[in-house]
C-alpha cells in the first residue's frame, strides 16, 4: 500500500514528484484494475497535468479517489445507478472542492454500490478476489488496499467506511457527523450520511482529514499517549465470528501491554434502543431522499433498494419521531459515560469479508453512525486464511483528533507486539 504521509514527505523533500506518485498509481492500476474493478472512471493524464502546481499545499499533489456518490465537474457522476448513466454535473461536491483546495488531485471516481445501499458491485477484494471488498465504498477501500491510490473519499450511512476498510485491511476514518460537508453528495439519509476517508494507516488518514477540514488532526508529530480504552462487546457480540472476537480481545491485550488503561463497558439500555432506531431513521429518510428515483424510475432500481423503499413507505412519522427521540437519549447516555474512558474498542465487522454475493453486515457500525461519533478502523490483524480483520476505535463526538491518536496507539501496539 502507499502511505500518503510518506509520499507527502518525500515530495516536500524533493525526493519524489507528485507526477511520480501518479505514475506509481497508474502502474498499479494498469496491473490490477481489470481483476479488481475499483474504478468507474479515471484519467491519469489529467491527473498529471493537475499535479505540478499543487506541491506546496498540504496534500502535495497526491492523487485521491472519489467515491462515485460525490458530484464532480470534470468526471461523470452516476451514483452506481443506470438512471444516471453518463450524468455530468456542472459542479464539484464540497468535499471534492476541499480536496482540490488542499492540493489533492482527483485521479478517478471509485465504485459505489447503487445509491450507497447494499447491491453488490463489480469490485473484488484485493486480498482474495473470491471475496467482497464490502460496501458501499467498495472501490475506495479496494483501491487503497491494492496500492492504486494513497487516499480516497467514501461515505457512511450505516457502516460503509468502517466495514470495507476492515474487509480490505486499510484504515477507514468516519469523522464526527458534519465535520466534512455533504453538500453535493447524493443523500440517502440526511441524519446519518457522513463523509469518510480511506488510507493505508491511521496517520495517513489523519493527514488527509487535517488537510481537508483545516483542523489540527495530524497525529504523526508526537508519540500518542496511552489512552483509556473501554472494551465493548455489545449486545450482539455473539454475531461476531470467533476470529473476530479473538482479534478484538488480542487488540485489547496488546494495547494494555503498551500502557493503555483497559476497562469493560456494559451496553447501556439506551444504546440498545438506539441500535434498533437506526434502520427506522435511515429507511424513513431514504424513502424521501430518493423520492424522485422511486416515483419516476422505480423499475430501474435494484431489487434490494426497491424493496427497502417499498417497505419504508409504511414507516409512519410517529415511528420516525420515536426513533429520533431514542437516538437523542442514547447520545446523552453515551455522554454521561465520558469520564470513564477516552475511546471504545469494538469489532469493525462481524468477521472477515464474505463472498461477493453480499457486501456484509453493518451491525457493528450503525449505532456509532447514529451517535455521530468519530470511528476508525485499525488494520493489522488477519484470520487463518489471510483475510483482514479490523478493530474499531470509537471516540467522543467532536474529539476526532483524540480518537485518531488512540487509533494510532492501537495500530502501533499491534505492530510492536506482532507475533
Amino acid at each position: 500500500m502507499l502511505s500518503a504521509l510518506d509520499l507527502a514527505r518525500r515530495i516536500e523533500a524533493g525526493d519524489l514528484s507528485a507526477s511520480g506518485v501518479i505514475n506509481l498509481c497508474a502502474d498499479t492500476i494498469a496491473a490490477r484494475e481489470t481483476e479488481i474493478g475499483a474504478f468507474v472512471t479515471y484519467d491519469v493524464e489529467k491527473a498529471r497535468s493537475c499535479a505540478a502546481p499543487s506541491g506546496s499545499r498540504a496534500l502535495r499533489g497526491l492523487p485521491v479517489g472519489i467515491k462515485d456518490i460525490f458530484d464532480t465537474a470534470d468526471m461523470p457522476t452516476q451514483y452506481g445507478s443506470p438512471i444516471y448513466a453518463g450524468c455530468r454535473p456542472a459542479w464539484d461536491a464540497s468535499a471534492v472542492s476541499l480536496v482540490r483546495r488542499a492540493g489533492g488531485v482527483v485521479l478517478g471516481k471509485t465504485v459505489t454500490t447503487e445509491f450507497a445501499y447494499l447491491q453488490p458491485p463489480k469490485t473484488r477484494n484485493p486480498h482474495n478476489l473470491a471475496h467482497t471488498p464490502g460496501g458501499s465504498s467498495s472501490g475506495s477501500a479496494a483501491a487503497i488496499a491494492a496500492g492504486m491510490l494513497p487516499l480516497a473519499l467514501g461515505s457512511q450511512t450505516g457502516g460503509s467506511v468502517i466495514r470495507p476498510a476492515a474487509y480490505c485491511g486499510v484504515t477507514g476514518f468516519k469523522p464526527s457527523y458534519k465535520l466534512i460537508p455533504t453538500v453535493g453528495m447524493k443523500c440517502f439519509s440526511w441524519s446519518l450520511d457522513t463523509v469518510g476517508i480511506f488510507a493505508a494507516g491511521v496517520a495517513d488518514a489523519a493527514l488527509a482529514a487535517s488537510a481537508i477540514t483545516g483542523r489540527d488532526l495530524r497525529v504523526d508529530r508526537t508519540t500518542p499517549a496511552p489512552p483509556r480504552i473501554a472494551l465493548l462487546r455489545t449486545h450482539i457480540w455473539d454475531e461476531a465470528s470467533a476470529p473476530m472476537q479473538n482479534a478484538v480481545e488480542h487488540a485489547v491485550r496488546m494495547a494494555e501491554k503498551a500502557g493503555a488503561q483497559i476497562s469493560e463497558l456494559t451496553m447501556p439500555p439506551a444504546l440498545v434502543q438506539a441500535f434498533d432506531a437506526h434502520p427506522t431513521i435511515q429507511d424513513y429518510e431514504a424513502f424521501r431522499a430518493l423520492a424522485f428515483e422511486f416515483d419516476n424510475h422505480r423499475e430501474r432500481l435494484g431489487l434490494l433498494l426497491r424493496t427497502l423503499l417499498e417497505d419504508a413507505a409504511g414507516i409512519t412519522a410517529d415511528a420516525y419521531d420515536v426513533a429520533r427521540r431514542n437516538a437523542r437519549r442514547a447520545r446523552h447516555a453515551l455522554g454521561d459515560l465520558k469520564s470513564e474512558f477516552d475511546v471504545i474498542l469494538t469489532p469493525s465487522a462481524p468477521g472477515a469479508a464474505p463472498d461477493p454475493s453480499s457486501t456484509g453486515k453493518a451491525i457493528f457500525n450503525r449505532l456509532w453512525t447514529l451517535m455521530g461519533t468519530p470511528c476508525v478502523n485499525v488494520p493489522g490483524l488477519f484470520d487463518a486464511s489471510g483475510l483482514p480483520l479490523g478493530v474499531q476505535v470509537v471516540g467522543r463526538f467532536g474529539r476526532d483528533r483524540d480518537t485518531l491518536e488512540a487509533a494510532l496507539f492501537v495500530e502501533n501496539a499491534l505492530s510492536r507486539f506482532a507475533a
